[in-house]
C-alpha cells in the first residue's frame, strides 16, 4: 500500500513512500504489545520550563531540578526496562533543550517507520530533527516530517492495530497537526479518532493511556463524553483515575506487553491495576513529574512485537 506524504515535508534523510516489512525489528502495531526497543534521552540538561499547569504549580511552590536526583531516577528507569527485557537506546541531550528528555513529544514511531512531528512549544522545535538523525542512524525508516500545523507525540495513542487516537488541545497540537496525522493512518485504512481538550492538560496521556488493546486508563471525570462514547463504541473498557491521581502523572504509564505497566510512584494505581490483573512496577521519577511529564513522556517506543 502506497503512503500518501501530501501533508507533510521530506527532511534531510526522509525516504517517501517507505513501508516497513512485516519482518523489520522495527515499528509497533499499538501502545500495549510486546515492548522490545526504547529510546530515551539523558537527564543531564532537565530544568522546569514554565509550559504546563503542573510545572507553573511547582515553581509556584518553590521547587528547583536536582540533576543528581534526576540523574538517579533517570538510571532507575532505564534498569526497569533492562530488567523487563527492553533494550534502551539513550541519546544525549542538549543544554538549549531541557525537555528533550521527554523523548515521546518529538516523533512517533508507526508502522511505517519513524514519524517526525512537530512540536508546538518554540523552544523543542530542534528536537524533530536531532531524533530522527539519530534514529535514522539506527536503521531505521524515517517517514517526511508533518508539516501543517503542529502535533506532539504526547497527544498520539496507536491504540491498537487499526485505531489511532490523537488529543488536540489547540495549542501543543492544533487542528491541521491532528488532522495530518490522522490522514496518513486512514489512508493505510485505520481508524483515527480525534479528541478535542482544552490546554490545562497539556497532553492526551495525562489523561488517557492504553493498558492492553481494550483496556486504558482514564480519568473520566475531565474526559468529554463524546470521547468517551467512542471509547466506548470501540470496545475500550476505562479504569478510572481521579483527577488528584492524573495531575500526579498517574495516567502516564507505560505499557511494556503481557500486561506488564510501568507507572510513576505516588499516583495510588498501583492496587487498581493489580486488580485487574497486571504487574506493575513503580519508578520514583519527582524530578520529572515535577517539570511535567512521566514515565510515558520520557519513553520513545520504537519496536513492539
Amino acid at each position: 500500500m502506497k503512503l500518501d506524504f501530501s501533508d507533510f515535508h521530506m527532511a534531510a534523510g526522509c525516504q517517501a513512500d517507505v513501508l516497513v516489512h512485516p519482518t523489520t525489528p522495527w515499528g509497533l502495531l499499538s501502545e500495549s504489545d510486546r515492548l522490545t526497543d526504547v529510546l530515551l534521552v539523558s537527564p543531564d540538561h532537565l530544568a522546569p520550563v514554565p509550559c504546563c499547569s503542573v510545572t507553573r504549580e511547582k515553581l509556584r511552590d518553590g521547587y528547583q531540578t536536582d540533576l543528581t536526583g534526576a540523574r538517579r531516577q533517570h538510571a532507575a528507569l532505564v534498569d526497569a526496562l533492562q530488567l523487563a527485557g527492553v533494550k534502551a537506546h539513550i541519546v544525549a541531550g542538549s543544554p538549549e533543550l531541557p525537555d528533550m528528555v521527554y523523548a515521546r513529544d518529538a516523533g512517533l514511531m508507526t508502522p511505517w517507520g519513524y514519524l517526525p512531528l512537530a512540536p508546538g512549544a518554540e523552544h523543542r522545535r530542534r528536537e524533530s530533527r536531532l531524533l530522527a538523525d539519530h534514529i535514522g542512524s539506527l536503521g531505521i525508516p524515517v517517514l517526511p516530517q508533518v508539516a501543517n500545523g503542529t502535533v506532539e507525540g504526547g497527544d498520539i495513542s496507536v491504540f491498537r492495530d487499526g485505531l489511532v487516537l490523537i488529543g488536540c488541545s489547540g495549542e501543543r497540537t492544533d487542528e491541521a497537526g491532528a488532522q495530518a496525522v490522522a490522514d496518513l493512518f486512514e489512508r493505510q485504512g485505520w481508524r483515527a479518532i480525534i479528541y478535542r481538550f482544552d490546554p490545562h492538560f497539556l497532553h492526551l496521556d495525562t489523561q488517557f493511556s492504553a493498558l492492553s488493546c481494550d483496556q486504558a486508563l482514564a480519568c473520566v471525570d475531565v474526559l468529554e463524553d463524546r470521547f468517551l462514547s467512542d471509547l466506548a463504541g470501540e470496545g475500550i473498557d476505562l479504569l478510572p483515575v481521579s483527577y488528584k491521581a492524573a495531575r500526579r502523572l498517574g495516567c502516564n504509564v507505560l505499557a511494556l506487553g503481557d500486561k506488564r505497566i510501568l507507572a510513576v510512584v505516588g499516583a495510588g494505581l498501583a492496587g487498581p491495576l493489580q486488580n485487574e490483573g497486571y504487574r506493575v512496577t513503580e519508578i520514583e521519577l519527582g524530578e520529572f513529574t515535577n517539570c511535567g511529564g512521566g514515565v510515558h513522556c520520557l519513553t520513545l517506543p520504537l519496536a513492539r512485537c
